[in-house]
């Protein structure tokens, strides 16, 4: 198999949208940066491969995909982009990578961008925008797209997960264990997947005859420093909760920071568990209880329904909802 864009961000010590905006122009580097993007292309071995893939596609499409996501700082994304790229591979397509920013401006011009490329088709995790600005541009220009993790519009095709359901099941894990004031940090409600997981987190409570209590759920964004002050404010009710459940990776990092701050020990002293596995969840000390995504799944699906759409460019729209795992871990006990 040729070499890869992570190949090239490795060899060069950049991110993967870095090598991306070096290879395809869509962002100002500095020429030092550049000049080591270039050094590792030449070195793996990515372009000649990446020209070799495209001169054996047929000549009624590029070759490429574009793939827009909010952010690469967040694990989550950037194992969802290896995925993407891994399929990419096995279907000899290239990406051509762009990293929004989480803003809906920047993500216009992305797509815009991409358009430009002649792209055969994009992969995009959106950010909410009331406008809906770039699902026109798109439908407008009748741009073959996929839509990931944030599921917002059925106009598109979709892939994601069973986000209610699993986030019930992480919940009814700790009423089991016997919780019952259980505190929630979630992102932003404008987004599909926060408004689904505290929709689970409802449900999970309703269901073992526990009144749901608007204190106990922090929406904000999914970062580590406002989960640090959404914990920090579930801790200073008058009741605090026993547990606490957190909607990303990043979040849960948060969480745990707050929490010993605090003095508290996890789980000797409060239960925490978190939507998302990561590479270090098993390395925390304890090693915490989570529901893991099937990103390469994700990935896997996203490119085959995109492929799907380039060949049948008026058939049905599907979304597909993809089942993560509980993975039980140290992390959570009975409340005292």
């Amino acid at each position: 198999m040729g070499a890869k864009m992570s190949d090239v961000a490795r060899a060069a010590n950049v991110s993967m949208s870095t090598v991306s905006h070096v290879l395809n122009g869509t962002r100002k580097v500095h020429p030092d940066t550049v000049r080591s993007v270039n050094q590792a292309v030449e070195s793996v071995g990515y372009i000649r491969n990446s020209l070799a893939r495209s001169l054996a596609r047929s000549s009624s499409g590029s070759g490429a995909i574009g793939v827009a996501i909010a952010t690469l700082s967040n694990y989550y994304f950037s194992e969802t982009v290896r995925a993407i790229e891994a399929a990419c591979a096995k279907s000899g397509l290239m990406m051509i990578l762009v990293n929004t920013q989480r803003d809906p401006e920047q993500e216009l011009k992305a797509v815009k961008a991409l358009h430009e490329r002649r792209v055969d088709g994009i992969v995009l995790a959106s950010e909410y925008d009331p406008e809906n600005r770039v699902f026109n541009y798109l439908k407008a220009n009748k741009i073959p797209t996929v839509l990931i993790d944030r599921l917002l519009s059925t106009s598109f095709d979709q892939v994601g997960v069973e986000n209610k359901h699993s986030s019930q099941e992480l919940i009814a894990h700790l009423i089991k264990l016997g919780h019952r004031r259980i505190g929630m940090v979630s992102g932003r409600l404008t987004q599909s997947s926060s408004h689904e997981r505290i929709d689970g987190y409802r449900a999970a409570l309703a269901d073992a005859g526990i009144e749901y209590e608007d204190q106990l759920v922090c929406c904000g964004e999914s970062a580590i420093a406002p989960a640090m002050e959404a914990t920090r404010h579930l801790l200073s009710l008058e009741h605090p909760p026993t547990a606490i459940m957190t909607a990303n990776n990043l979040m849960t990092i948060g969480a745990m920071q707050a929490l010993r701050e605090a003095g508290l020990e996890v789980p000797k002293d409060i239960a925490l568990v978190g939507f998302d596995d990561f590479d270090w969840a098993d390395a925390f000390s304890p090693r915490l209880t989570v529901v893991a995504q099937p990103l390469e799944e994700l990935g896997a699906q996203a490119v085959k329904l995109l492929l799907k759409r380039i060949k049948q460019p008026e058939g049905r729209r599907q979304t597909i909802r993809l089942k993560p795992s509980l993975i039980q871990r140290d992390s959570c006990g009975a409340p005292k």
